[in-house]
């Protein structure tokens, strides 16, 4: 007869241990943790009542929208904005209808991230592991419950990836459109993505070039061949290419109702140089901010808010997982390791995921950036630290899988009161979570 302890421990790990098969989808396992996540953001979403950090330029910008009056914060796209304004329409001008699009939004692109990484990999570990990891990252989480733009654009990411995933695995034309389309609505969010938009068409010219071997002069027409039979090279870039500019340039569909300054067709390809200029313009010094490398080793975080309000001393701050960021540094070399002796597809793509999404804020010479400008390149270190946990959970190596995920729930359980605006005891709190003096 097995022990109680061994029966209840065998229930709570079954969801990881089912075979590497389609048919062992953990789809309902996926929504337990989208779902869990969505509760613990929408808690005390409204608080602080105050506004927060860079909400002081959207929230007027996305007021501006509903009024369909003119122009404010013209360097960013439209998209991110929408969805605020959209929120304050749906739920009131108010702290909580300010941050609700983006707690259902950052609860989406969990999901579909989620999604992804399954179909991709066809892993219950890699799947159920990246989503809790990912769930309690840190960044995530504190980007879900405040009014600015990065969730639009990462959220839309994560549902491109997903229809990617699906695309290849089932050889779909639809999904193939919808991935195109999402890239489209992620660049309308936010730029930060850019690096990324051309490696789903990259990959796929890459793919059938290889099927081709022996008749490449077909390479642009050719259709009887992987990744997606019955879709030629040609065909792609229409959905891979043209779809997202479609979808990208339709966000500004509300700036052609301006009453001042109303957006022209003519205007439209010219005001994207007048964005980029307005961006690169931005060089005065901020008090938080910080360079790409200070990101990947979690040095130097950004405060949102800290301050007596709503009855207590509150914070939210803008750090990375103090243990899984860091163990995910290590996990993304062993997936290098892998795409490039062992020709692992997926491990190989994660790390130049990860690396696209950086080197735009590398090599850029925008002198003033922040932390949470990581958001994207986290969610591919989170992926590469699941795919190599899920790996030795296969080879009854599962202790340092329960390990990790213990340390993470576990920090974020304890990090939660200032990643949330909790209240706090005092006005010196922050001194129990800045463990190192470029946190504070």
């Amino acid at each position: 007869m097995r022990a109680p302890s061994m029966t209840l421990l065998s229930r709570i790990i079954s969801p990881l241990t089912a075979p590497r098969r389609a048919d062992g989808d953990p789809l309902v396992w996926c929504w337990v943790i989208t779902l869990a996540f969505l509760v613990v953001v929408l808690h005390r979403l409204g608080t602080p009542s105050k506004i927060m950090f860079d909400e002081v330029h959207y929230l007027p910008a996305a007021r501006r929208l509903i009024a369909l009056s003119s122009r404010l914060n013209p360097e960013h796209p439209l998209l991110g904005k929408e969805f605020i304004a959209l929120g304050m329409l749906v739920a009131g001008d108010g702290p909580f209808g300010w941050r609700l699009p983006n707690a259902l939004l950052g609860t989406l692109g969990l999901f579909a991230a989620m999604r992804a990484l399954w179909w991709a990999s066809l892993s219950r570990p890699a799947t159920l592991l990246f989503g809790f990891l990912f769930a309690t990252n840190f960044i995530w989480f504190v980007l879900s419950r405040i009014a600015m733009l990065d969730m639009a654009m990462a959220s839309m990411m994560a549902l491109a990836f997903w229809q990617a995933a699906l695309a290849w695995r089932r050889g779909s034309r639809l999904h193939l459109a919808l991935c195109g389309m999402f890239l489209g609505l992620s660049l309308g969010g936010k730029w930060n993505g850019a690096p990324i938009l051309a490696l789903p068409g990259l990959l796929f010219a890459w793919d059938r070039w290889w099927a081709l071997a022996g008749r490449r002069r077909a390479f642009l027409i050719a259709r009887d061949a992987g990744p997606i039979p019955g879709v030629s090279l040609l065909e792609a870039a229409v959905w891979l290419g043209m779809v997202p500019l479609i979808a990208y340039f339709a966000t500004f569909a509300p700036a052609f109702f301006y009453k001042v300054q109303p957006l022209t067709l003519q205007g439209l390809i010219p005001w994207q140089g007048y964005m980029l200029k307005l961006q690169d313009s931005v060089v005065k010094p901020h008090l938080y901010q910080s360079r790409w490398w200070q990101w990947v080793f979690n040095i130097r975080p950004i405060w949102f808010f800290y301050s007596p309000w709503d009855g207590a001393q509150r914070g939210v701050l803008c750090l990375g997982n103090p243990f899984t960021m860091l163990a995910g540094l290590p996990a993304l070399l062993l997936c290098l390791w892998a795409g490039v002796r062992k020709g692992d597809r997926l491990r190989g793509a994660v790390v130049v995921l990860y690396v696209a999404s950086l080197i735009f804020w590398a090599i850029n010479g925008k002198p003033v950036q922040f932390y949470y400008h990581y958001a994207l390149a986290s969610v591919f270190l989170m992926a590469a630290l699941a795919l190599v946990l899920a790996q030795w959970w296969e080879q009854r190596r599962r202790w340092p899988g329960a390990l990790v995920v213990v340390l993470s729930g576990m920090l974020f359980i304890g990090f939660y009161p200032i990643l949330s605006a909790g209240a706090l005891p005092g006005k010196l709190s922050y001194r129990d979570y800045t463990w190192l003096d470029s946190w504070r």
